[in-house]
């Protein structure tokens, strides 16, 4: 195999003029106008196409991903109704002795389904349906069973009416896992698809994320089945793990639910222990009550570089100027309009509706702001998302915020930021810097007009193809 890759008349983004890179010794080791080729060294002609930074998904939860992609969904728009739903569960209906995980069920389709609902259409094999937000299992009779819980206690999290169980469980991915005794899934097949989007690098969100994590992610990166760098996100369990070129500590991630909001003294003593040990703090924040209280316990404990909110899907002015004054990140999924911008239409508050995903709003009062895909939670692919961002269109074409849209290099730039610094720099393809890179198939002039992921021919990560088009 050779060691160094020349890259030959390619427009790097942002430049002027076609240039050639060498790919070496997992960086970009030089730029020219033209350079000759060495001897074994594989070469890719460009012909005037874009070259970019690798894309990086800042919000992601990759071992969801992978075992979505082996999952049923249940939700829109695949799935839109109780009829199509209750349809794909009988036809899944077929062996009995092993699991149906769905995904992404949305109470629109059948409304508050619980263990009776799903004994009715598949009694016989062990099921456990996700919500879209995936904080709520829900299982049937037969998994109920083999999980040990119509009798004895069971989890927190689980739901009981009249003593009985509903099959409702809550917050309880943990125990699931243990008592199911699971391994992670296997990584290489996400890892793939993020690679043919041109993603060369991840944040996983996952607050759970501990040691199993790490050592999984590892093993992945070293078998070569996962090909992006990783910053991974998650408790004290992973504070004692090593650091390397491709797996990174990344932030404290604190998962708050509206309904179940910790005592604010406790939230600013997780916010202060973090930053007294020298790590940043990322908080979930979907609703504008979780803002509110995020921000409040930003404030009562102070925020330190690095400090960042997730999703900020409902930010009024307000609550966006003291985002701007705490000098808090801000990591948002502007997709989420073009995969539920019709739901929000009829569910949200319309006071609240043009606060929804907002991005222009942000580069504007100065907030540093990048993109993740929630990925399994949304879409994997990044170009949606910028798509999103531009058009601001929901599914049935309605424009959701018009003000907040930002233009091609704009929505381009939320994926180019590096995994440490959201949207603070863009990264750039210069000589010294990794060899991340994404090749599209067409000059940025013309990419910029249609922001979609078959564009993609090549990404390298340090150097070496993840990925090619053929």
């Amino acid at each position: 195999m050779p060691n160094s890759t020349l890259i030959r008349q390619a427009q790097i983004y942002g430049g002027t003029g076609l240039r050639d890179l060498r790919l070496q010794g997992g960086n970009i080791a030089a730029i020219a106008e033209s350079l000759p080729p060495l001897p074994g060294e594989a070469l890719v002609e460009a012909r005037g196409a874009a070259l970019l930074p690798g894309l990086h998904d800042h919000h992601i939860h990759l071992v969801s991903l992978a075992a979505a992609l082996d999952s049923l969904r249940c939700g829109p728009p695949d799935i839109t109704d109780a009829r199509q739903f209750a349809a794909a569960l009988q036809r899944a209906n077929t062996a009995p002795d092993s699991w149906l995980r769905g995904i992404a069920y949305h109470p629109s389709v059948a409304g508050e389904i619980d263990r009776a609902w799903l004994d009715r259409h598949i009694p016989d094999r062990p099921c456990r349906i996700q919500h879209r937000g995936g904080r709520l299992w829900v299982l049937n009779s037969a998994a109920l069973a083999e999980l040990e819980l119509l009798r004895g206690e069971g989890p927190a999290g689980l739901e009981r009416i009249g003593g009985e169980p509903t099959g409702r469980l809550y917050e309880a991915d943990v125990w699931l896992r243990q008592r199911l005794g699971s391994r992670l899934p296997e990584l290489s097949r996400a890892s793939a698809l993020l690679a043919a989007y041109g993603v060369t690098g991840i944040t996983d969100t996952t607050p759970h994320n501990g040691a199993m994590e790490w050592a999984g992610f590892h093993e992945a990166q070293a078998s070569g089945s996962l090909l992006q760098r990783v910053r991974m996100m998650g408790g004290e369990a992973i504070d004692a793990q090593a650091n390397s070129s491709a797996l990174q500590r990344g932030e404290l991630k604190i998962h708050l639910l509206e309904s179940q909001l910790p005592p604010f003294d406790l939230l600013c003593a997780n916010i202060s222990t973090a930053h007294a040990d020298g790590r940043a703090v990322a908080v979930h924040c979907v609703t504008l009550t979780e803002l509110v209280f995020t921000l409040a316990a930003f404030e009562h404990s102070g925020s330190i570089t690095g400090d960042r909110i997730e999703h900020a899907s409902v930010c009024p002015d307000q609550q966006l100027s003291l985002i701007a004054e705490l000098g808090l990140r801000v990591v948002t999924q502007p997709h989420f309009i073009s995969e539920r911008g019709d739901q929000y239409l009829r569910e949200v508050d319309p006071a609240d509706q043009a606060w929804l995903y907002r991005c222009a709003a942000f580069v504007e009062a100065g907030i540093p702001l990048a993109a993740g895909s929630d990925a399994a939670f949304g879409s994997a692919d990044p170009w949606a998302a910028m798509r999103a961002a531009v058009k601001r269109q929901t599914p049935a074409g309605v424009v959701m915020g018009e003000a907040e849209a930002l233009s091609p290099e704009q929505a381009l730039e939320l994926f180019l930021s590096p995994a440490d610094a959201p949207g603070v720099r863009q990264r750039q393809v210069e000589v010294g810097e990794a060899a991340d890179l994404c090749l599209l198939g067409k000059a940025w002039e013309s990419a910029r007009e249609e922001l979609d992921a078959g564009l993609v021919r090549s990404a390298w990560r340090a150097g070496e193809l993840i990925y090619s088009a053929g």
